[in-house]
């Protein structure tokens, strides 16, 4: 292979490049295509396969077949009318629920943990070598994976040599390539040492026993505890965490998957109030839209309103409850905001003024105010750390906007008109 070939050859992930292989190879060898191709043609592909190929694995065929006809100089077949038309037409026929890993709760972390912990220390005492660097390794792999946000590609990726362990202050681990690092310049993760379940403990514990200096950080493990000089496979993850959760006795274990780490992880940053702007810098998201979904901010949203409303209902028969002195008080903040599309796309507005009422204004127990949503009343604590609150609701409004292709142009007050922040 000469450089150049080499060269080319990187600019394409290796998952993309079998994914795109297996993809050709079905539409030659299982369904007897012809390449090239035609427009008539790909679309009686999709046809065929409409009722037995989810949507989003046919468009991940189209996009295998247009890369194949570019790559060898001929024109893209499936940018034509009737390849589209196909395509809308089997989504509206054979419409599939988005399917999503179950988020793992901070309780089940938990469980999973002292689980592995209490089998490694059992396993120890038995002299039982597989079973004791196993349980290490998975407890390190299911702890950082969490409190990282990582994926199952991410962690099987992790090298030894290019982790830094600050014992009682955290972790820093480069990771060279990853699927949001379209530019290949890497990034350094930092994790923080914790008082419990702690992802740093557990990775020096692993390392330790281990006794490796380089290398993959998460090696395969053989029946006789023999650690592979190659890094586990990816397809291995998910069935490392469903079988040590089934014996920390956390039910319907088979519903986890790859990620579910990063999922639970999202889901308990977004429970705590982390804001969208600090969730996405963290995990290493660059779309708002990505970040969303992983968080159920519609269920978040629908939970606060419902909350607010049923809180300010007293009991029937009953005088209204009384404030005591040390119940927080509540200020009542005004958000009115405009959105104008600078590409022209109604859809790219629709869609960011719903992710601004559900991700900037809904943790802080928002109130529609008019038909369009456009105007909201906030109801949040008069503290030391209103003014940051609200400077962070404008930030992740305009990155919303940005992301959108959409002029913002917003205005929040308290409800006196006392106050502004802009």
């Amino acid at each position: 292979m000469s450089d150049l070939e080499r060269y080319l050859a990187a600019a394409t992930r290796e998952n993309t490049r079998l994914s795109y292989a297996s993809a050709i190879k079905h539409f030659e060898e299982d369904w007897g295509g012809h390449l090239p191709s035609h427009a008539e043609g790909i679309a009686r592909y999709l046809a065929a396969y409409a009722d037995r190929l989810a949507i989003a694995t046919l468009r991940q065929r189209l996009a295998a077949l247009a890369r194949w006809h570019n790559d060898h100089g001929f024109a893209d077949p499936t940018r034509a009318v009737i390849v589209r038309q196909a395509l809308r037409g089997i989504q509206a026929v054979h419409p599939a629920r988005e399917k999503k890993a179950a988020p793992l709760q901070l309780t089940e972390l938990g469980a999973v943990s002292d689980w592995l912990e209490g089998a490694a220390a059992r396993a120890k005492a038995a002299r039982d070598v597989a079973a004791f660097s196993r349980h290490l390794r998975d407890r390190a792999l299911i702890l950082l994976g969490f409190w990282r946000g990582f994926r199952a590609d991410e962690l099987v990726r992790l090298r030894i040599e290019l982790i830094e362990i600050l014992p009682g202050e955290g972790l820093n681990v480069f990771l060279p390539t990853s699927k949001t690092d379209r530019d290949n310049r890497g990034r350094v993760y930092k994790t923080p040492a914790l008082s419990r379940w702690c992802p740093v403990a557990a990775t020096q514990a692993w390392l330790d026993a281990a006794g490796r200096q380089e290398g993959a950080l998460f090696p395969g493990i053989d029946r006789w505890g023999t650690l592979s000089q190659d890094a586990m496979n990816v397809g291995s993850v998910a069935p490392v965490f469903r079988r040590a959760f089934a014996h920390a006795g956390i039910e319907r274990a088979d519903h986890y998957s790859g990620h579910s780490l990063r999922r639970g992880f999202a889901s308990w940053a977004n429970a705590n109030g982390w804001d969208v702007k600090s969730l996405m810098e963290y995990v290493g998201w660059r779309n708002v839209n990505t970040a969303l979904r992983y968080i159920d901010v519609g269920q978040h949203f629908a939970k606060a309103s419902i909350e607010l409303s049923v809180s300010t209902q007293p009991p029937a028969a009953l005088p209204p409850p009384t404030v005591t002195a040390s119940a927080p008080l509540l200020l009542a903040i005004q958000v009115r905001f405009s959105l104008t599309s600078y590409s022209n796309n109604a859809r790219k507005r629709t869609n960011a003024r719903r992710l601004i009422e559900e991700a900037c204004l809904a943790r802080h127990r928002a109130q529609r105010q008019d038909a369009n949503g456009y105007h909201f009343l906030l109801h949040i604590a008069d503290n030391a750390e209103l003014d940051d609150a609200m400077a962070m609701v404008l930030d992740d409004m305009y990155r919303i906007a940005d992301n959108h292709e959409c002029f913002l142009d917003v205005t929040i007050t308290d409800k006196d008109g006392t106050r502004r922040w802009d």
